[in-house]
């Protein structure tokens, strides 16, 4: 989709291989993950400007490891090893990778080499983010040891001839304190990329390429009112004007008021667009009963959504074009991307049936983290209590709801939802928060109100703090405000008698429950 200079991501089953295509992206080199089965064929043909090999958790020396053809340290593309990345290296180069004597986790003092392009501008000892149980004993021919720690005899390594450069270390992480400096000296000074990835630039790009591939057809978006699908819409609104049509369908899982306030949004004239509502309530709320399992749930919404809009479309008469707001994490979460398992289906990407009656499904939003998303909608002009709007999932509440779904517990985690936020609000907590919201477990558990045994659900709310949501830490909110939501909701909310706070981080947890 980008004809910008591109840095590619190699991945190697690292669980940061998003977080290296993020940081890269924010030095403005556009940068995309391929697995390592990708083979050094689709290296070539992406024509990168330079290659970065991540981590993973296998050792090198053991066989059916991860591995990749030696010519790629010959096609004169630079190359930066991280973690498994540089001890591959080192292995299919001639050196020496063996267990460790001491297993390195944490942040770990490091002592570093300034006159290094890899270290140019940073301090000679650096805190760094360590996580190995295998060390390089000795470097491959031609190498220089260019970094070390107490523990780790060589912790960074360059052959600068070649353009090869290898760390121990994870610089893509928040806790090695100068890493962003270290990507940013291999992406421009060892690269020499010019940094021409930028979301101006990008959204006239895309909107240009969108009016190109779509000429005079019809198109249909998927509008949930949400930040990702409200900037596609925008986008396509743009490039094509009034071929475009957007369906907003209210399958009964939203929010509470919600679709009152999309209608008013979107159907209200602000936006340029052909604006069609479909109350699917019942719809939906047939096709889920009795159905528990998370992936199954998000299958069939995922189906009935596009039953849908194919419904719609027949509607309108001709249309060529189906257009979702599928961003990066979605894709890469789906297991479309690089090494990644399949965490749970997107309804737009791993949801979507095997057959779609359309000419195509444009995504102009695919290559995007959500930060950037957020961006490219004040690019295009959309006001900002829109653009800055909290992410909320496809397949909506009820991926919120542990098990069945049923109207009666769509309303308790609407009305619980409703009570978690206005409180959020009151205390001023919005700001500080990215994304918050209550849902209802599958445990009933026995409690007394007005003297009286209860036997009802459990509510949990859920507070992250995260820059670009591939990583996330629970928020630590004032204790008197949960007192004060808690007491509303076991109050106001029928059949809730206890209030849970979530305070796992993402990983090991996704920030939605199913």
């Amino acid at each position: 989709m980008t004809n910008n200079e591109k840095v590619l991501v190699v991945d190697f089953g690292g669980q940061y291989n998003q977080l290296i295509a993020r940081r890269v992206r924010e030095c403005n080199v556009y940068c995309e993950i391929i697995s390592y089965r990708a083979g050094i064929e689709a290296i070539r043909a992406a024509a990168p400007k330079g290659i970065i090999f991540t981590g993973g958790p296998n050792s090198v020396y053991l066989e059916d490891s991860p591995t990749m053809d030696p010519a790629v340290f010959e096609l004169g593309i630079p190359v930066l090893g991280i973690c498994y990345g540089s001890q591959l290296m080192m292995h299919l180069l001639g050196g020496h990778v063996c267990r460790a004597p001491e297993r390195e986790y944490g942040k770990t003092l490091v002592h570093v080499d300034t006159k290094s392009p890899m270290f140019q501008d940073v301090n000679p000892d650096t805190i760094c983010w360590m996580s190995h149980n295998d060390y390089i004993e000795t470097p491959a021919p031609g190498f220089a040891v260019t970094a070390y720690t107490d523990n780790c005899p060589v912790a960074a390594v360059e052959n600068q001839e070649k353009n090869l450069y290898a760390v121990q270390f994870h610089p893509e992480v928040l806790h090695t304190q100068e890493g962003k400096k270290m990507l940013h000296n291999f992406v421009y000074e060892v690269c020499g990329c010019k940094g021409d990835w930028k979301m101006d630039s990008f959204v006239e790009r895309s909107v240009t390429a969108l009016r190109e591939k779509i000429g005079d057809g019809k198109v249909l978006c998927a509008l949930s009112g949400g930040v990702d699908s409200s900037v596609a819409a925008a986008m396509l609104s743009k490039a094509v004007g009034n071929q475009l049509t957007c369906v907003f369908v209210d399958h009964g899982l939203l929010r509470k008021n919600e679709m009152e306030q999309v209608c008013e949004i979107f159907g209200g004239g602000e936006f340029e667009m052909n604006f069609i509502c479909v109350d699917a309530r019942q719809r939906y709320y047939d096709k889920l009963a009795g159905v528990e399992e998370p992936e199954k749930k998000r299958k069939i919404i995922g189906e009935e959504f596009v039953r849908i809009f194919e419904e719609e479309a027949k509607k309108i008469g001709r249309v060529d074009f189906l257009v979702q707001g599928t961003i990066y994490p979605d894709v890469v979460e789906s297991g479309l991307g690089g090494e990644s398992t399949v965490i749970k289906s997107h309804h737009n990407v791993g949801g979507l049936p095997d057959y779609v009656d359309f000419k195509e499904i444009v995504e102009p939003l695919r290559d995007l983290f959500k930060d950037e998303v957020r961006q490219a909608g004040r690019e295009l002009g959309l006001p900002e209590y829109l653009v800055s709007r909290q992410p909320f999932p496809g397949p909506g509440l009820a991926v919120r709801i542990i098990g069945e779904v049923t109207p009666e517990k769509v309303a308790m985690v609407q009305d619980a939802d409703a009570i978690w936020r206005e409180e959020i609000a009151k205390a001023g907590l919005e700001g500080q928060l990215s994304q918050y919201f209550a849902a209802l477990t599958n445990m009933r558990s026995v409690g007394v109100m007005g003297d009286e045994r209860t036997y009802d659900y459990a509510i949990a709310l859920r507070a992250v703090t995260t820059v670009d949501f591939m990583t996330a830490e629970s928020a630590e909110i004032p204790w008197s405000v949960l007192q004060t939501v808690t007491s509303r909701i076991v109050n106001e909310v029928k059949h809730v008698n206890r209030v849970l706070y979530d305070c796992t981080g993402k990983p090991p947890a996704t920030i939605e429950f199913e």
